[in-house]
């Protein structure tokens, strides 16, 4: 799983039709203070890389406390989180000039895992906002810092353990 972490201060998301007009059938959704996190699935992700990913993005602290130091998590300051499904993550463009997206994951699972995540998240006590899986949609958001981080659980299975 690829994730971006991105610290924002505002973050709104809508579903478009093929013509770039608002889908009727999805509520706008958005937040403030929080983290939006642009999710891409592969075929090799499963409940080890949810658990892992939601741990860490719960208890990362990004946000700062009294004295201007990230000491604090998204529990920590009640902020929210916007998931969006983003498989664009997964793209190769080592050869030629089209992206092949071979590495993401196949849509159905893809669509389980992201829920899994969101599942496991809102288990933290966090609320989770999503956009709407495989839709085109628009973001708006304000990158507060800028802080943005990128989680590879790829990374987790071929990394030494590690504690914290």
């Amino acid at each position: 799983m690829r994730i971006v972490i991105q610290r924002v201060s505002r973050a709104h998301v809508d579903v478009v039709d093929d013509r770039g007009q608002p889908d009727g059938e999805f509520e706008p959704q958005q937040i403030r203070q929080g983290l939006l996190l642009l999710v891409a699935v592969s075929d090799q992700d499963g409940p080890e890389q949810v658990a892992y990913a939601a741990r860490k993005i719960a208890k990362m602290r990004i946000f700062e406390d009294d004295q201007g130091k990230m000491n604090r998590s998204v529990v920590d300051c009640r902020g929210r989180i916007m998931s969006v499904s983003q498989f664009t993550l997964y793209a190769d463009i080592r050869h030629g000039n089209r992206p092949s997206f071979i590495g993401a994951g196949r849509p159905d699972h893809a669509e389980e895992v992201w829920e899994d995540l969101n599942q496991a998240l809102s288990e933290y006590g966090i609320e989770v906002i999503t956009g709407s899986f495989g839709a085109h949609m628009r973001l708006d958001f304000v990158n507060d810092g800028p802080v943005t981080i990128l989680l590879d659980t790829d990374e987790l299975m071929q990394a030494p353990a590690h504690q914290g």
